[in-house]
């Protein structure tokens, strides 16, 4: 999925941290390190895609461009898990788990794994999603832990989502799509009888199965942001009233 919203990467506050002991300043200063990393990183993706575009003179095949810092930065997510887990970020570890997974999913085990769709105009559609709101997103964290927010990066946040999470989920969907006969040719990651263990996975069948898991999940994580964004856009008209 295009969004990461449950996990913050900010550390608990208020009755949170009265309630529990947390690390304190030192997860503070640990999760702006991690934030600002994670925002350069996804910053030299975007540049990259600039870069490569200019260069090309075409928006095909730009994915290679930029691959291994989309694996590096996409996989060094895996550490929002950590963060929740551990307590230092008030979030739940199951939903960010599977957020997380699923974009680390369609990074490895999709987008690398079957290299023919590597060429495939859907992968830098949710790619360009990805950066655009991975960008704003730490950007988000970082700022907030440092208590200086712009209202810029704040409305950006709450409102480019109504355009990039369709984008995204688009791009990852048609992508999963494109890789199915293939996986189905090649029998990826399958496992058929008879065998030791005595059991069986179609890879084919399971990626089906999780483009139908979008139709339930999607349209949830979409309009609680847009609850989300009248919540916190809202409050800050009234306190400028």
């Amino acid at each position: 999925m295009v969004g990461s919203e449950a996990s913050s990467s900010k550390p608990a506050d208020g009755g949170s941290q009265r309630k529990r002991r947390g690390p304190g300043a030192l997860a503070t200063a640990y999760l702006v390190i991690y934030n600002v990393v994670m925002t350069a990183g996804w910053l030299v993706i975007a540049v990259g895609l600039v870069r490569a575009y200019l260069s090309k003179g075409s928006y095909h095949n730009l994915y290679y461009a930029i691959e291994r810092p989309l694996k590096f930065f996409q996989t060094g997510a895996l550490l929002e898990i950590v963060h929740c887990a551990l307590g230092i970020v008030p979030s739940s570890v199951v939903l960010t788990a599977f957020q997380v997974m699923s974009r680390v999913f369609l990074t490895w085990a999709v987008t690398h794994s079957v290299r023919e769709v590597q060429n495939e105009d859907s992968v830098l559609l949710f790619v360009v999603a990805w950066t655009i709101t991975e960008i704003i997103r730490y950007s988000f964290y970082t700022f907030s832990l440092l208590n200086h927010l712009p209202y810029i990066i704040k409305w950006a946040r709450y409102t480019l989502f109504i355009i990039l999470y369709p984008m995204g989920v688009t791009g990852e969907l048609l992508t999963i799509y494109t890789a199915l006969p293939i996986v189905k040719k090649t029998s990826l990651y399958s496992i058929s009888l008879p065998n030791k263990y005595n059991f069986s996975f179609d890879y084919y069948t399971f990626l089906i199965l999780v483009m139908i898991s979008y139709i339930p999940i999607f349209p949830q994580l979409y309009f609680h942001m847009f609850h989300q964004r009248r919540k916190v856009l809202n409050a800050d008209h009234k306190k400028s009233d």
